[in-house]
C-alpha cells in the first residue's frame, strides 16, 4: 500500500507516494523527474545510481524509500549550478571526460564524498575509493585525471 513519504533532496522538501519498499532511485527519477542518478544494475554495483545521503555516498538502486527517513539526500544536481559548479563538474568538463555519460554521475558522487575526507588523495588511494565504479567507455584515466586536477584546485 502506497504511503506518503517527505524526501529532502537537493536542499528542499519533495512529497513523494510510494510503496515502502520502492528504491529511491525510482522516487528520485520518476517522481521528482531528475534525469540523474542513472539506473545501471539494480544491484548496487555499477554505481550509476549514487546519491549521498548525509554526505555518505549511497547506491540509490537498492535503498528503499522507506529508509531515507530525514536523511538529506544530494544528487548531482545538488552539488552544483550551472553558474557555480561543483570543482569535479569543473574538472570533468575540462578534461572533457564525458563519452556517453552514464556512469559519470557515480563517478562524481563518489569522488565528491571522498574528497572532502580525502582532500589530497594518492592514486592507489583514489583507485581504492574508485574500485566499485563501471564504465563501458573505458574513461577512467580520464576521470581519475579529472578528479586529481578537482584536488589540486580544492
Amino acid at each position: 500500500m502506497k504511503q506518503e513519504f517527505v524526501l529532502h533532496v537537493d536542499r528542499r522538501p519533495v512529497k513523494v507516494q510510494a510503496e515502502p519498499d520502492m528504491p529511491l532511485l525510482y522516487a528520485l527519477r520518476n517522481d521528482v523527474e531528475l534525469n540523474n542518478p542513472k539506473f545501471g544494475c539494480g544491484l548496487a554495483q555499477c554505481g550509476a545510481c549514487t546519491v549521498h545521503l548525509d554526505g555518505v555516498p549511497a547506491r540509490s538502486c537498492v535503498i528503499p524509500v522507506s529508509a531515507v527517513g530525514n536523511k538529506q539526500v544530494t544528487t548531482i544536481a545538488g552539488l552544483g549550478t550551472a553558474e557555480k559548479p561543483h570543482p569535479l563538474q569543473k574538472a570533468f568538463v575540462a578534461e572533457q571526460v564525458p563519452q556517453c555519460g552514464y556512469c559519470i554521475n557515480g563517478w562524481i558522487m563518489t569522488a565528491a564524498a571522498f574528497l572532502k575526507t580525502h582532500p589530497k588523495p594518492s592514486d592507489a588511494e583514489l583507485r581504492e575509493a574508485l574500485a566499485g565504479l563501471k564504465c563501458r567507455c573505458g574513461t577512467h584515466i580520464a576521470m581519475l585525471r579529472a578528479i586529481k586536477r578537482a584536488a589540486a584546485t580544492a
